[in-house]
C-alpha cells in the first residue's frame, strides 16, 4: 500500500479532509472549526471536532474518550476512528516541514458550498439526490465522472474526494479561501486552517 509521503512526492499542494494542527484540549477547539461550521448552516454537524492531541495517543476508545472529557469534552467514535490516519498524517508532517507547506486540510461540504454560489448543500450525500447534486456541481465545475464502483471507496467518498482535489486546485492558484489565523498554530508548529 502506498504511504502519505509517496502520495506527496511531486505534488505541490495536496489538500485532504483530516484535520492538521491539534490542540491540546477539546475547548474551547480550533478556530477554523467554529469558523467553517458558521459557514454551514443546516451542515455544521459535518464539521466534527477534532480530537486534542492527549486523546490522540490513546490506544483504545474509552482511553481516549475519558482522557478528552478530563480536559472538557469526550470524543465521538466516529473521530476515534480517524486515528490510525490521524496519527500517520500527523506524524509525517511534524517530521517533515517541506511536507507542511504541501499538504493542507479542506472540507468537502465548505467545497461543495462553494460551488453552490456559497449555500451549503442540505441534501444527503448517500441519498440518490444529494448525490445527483454534488455530481452536478463538480461537473459544472469541470469535474465530471462517470459513477463507478471503486475498490476501498464508498460513491460518496468519491465524490468529496473530487471535491477537495478542487480545493488543492484553487490553493494551487492562489484562489481558495483560507479560515484560521495565518498564525494559529498548534505546539509542533503545524497551521490549524481549513481551505475551500
Amino acid at each position: 500500500m502506498k504511504s502519505l509521503a509517496d502520495a506527496c512526492e511531486g505534488l505541490s499542494i495536496l489538500a485532504v479532509d483530516m484535520p492538521i494542527g491539534l490542540t491540546d484540549a477539546p475547548r474551547p477547539g480550533r478556530t477554523c472549526e467554529s469558523l467553517a461550521r458558521a459557514l454551514l448552516p443546516g451542515k455544521t454537524s459535518s464539521v466534527f471536532p477534532s480530537p486534542c492531541r492527549p486523546a490522540l495517543a490513546c490506544s483504545s476508545y474509552a482511553e481516549a474518550n475519558a482522557t478528552s472529557k478530563k480536559l472538557g469534552a469526550g470524543l465521538t467514535q466516529q473521530a476515534f476512528n480517524l486515528f490510525p490516519k490521524l496519527r500517520e498524517l500527523d506524524a509525517l508532517l511534524r517530521g517533515s516541514p517541506r511536507l507542511q507547506c504541501v499538504v493542507r486540510e479542506a472540507h468537502p461540504e465548505l467545497a461543495f458550498a462553494r460551488m453552490n454560489a456559497g449555500k451549503p448543500v442540505l441534501s444527503k450525500k448517500r441519498r440518490p439526490e444529494g448525490f445527483a447534486e454534488r455530481l452536478h456541481l463538480l461537473e459544472r465545475h469541470g469535474f465530471p465522472w462517470q459513477p463507478r464502483s471503486l475498490p476501498g471507496a464508498a460513491r460518496d467518498d468519491v465524490l468529496d474526494a473530487m471535491a477537495v482535489c478542487r480545493t488543492a486546485l484553487l490553493i494551487a492558484r492562489g484562489a481558495a479561501t483560507r479560515l484560521g489565523p495565518e498564525q494559529e498554530r498548534d505546539r509542533y508548529g503545524l497551521p490549524m486552517n481549513i481551505w475551500f
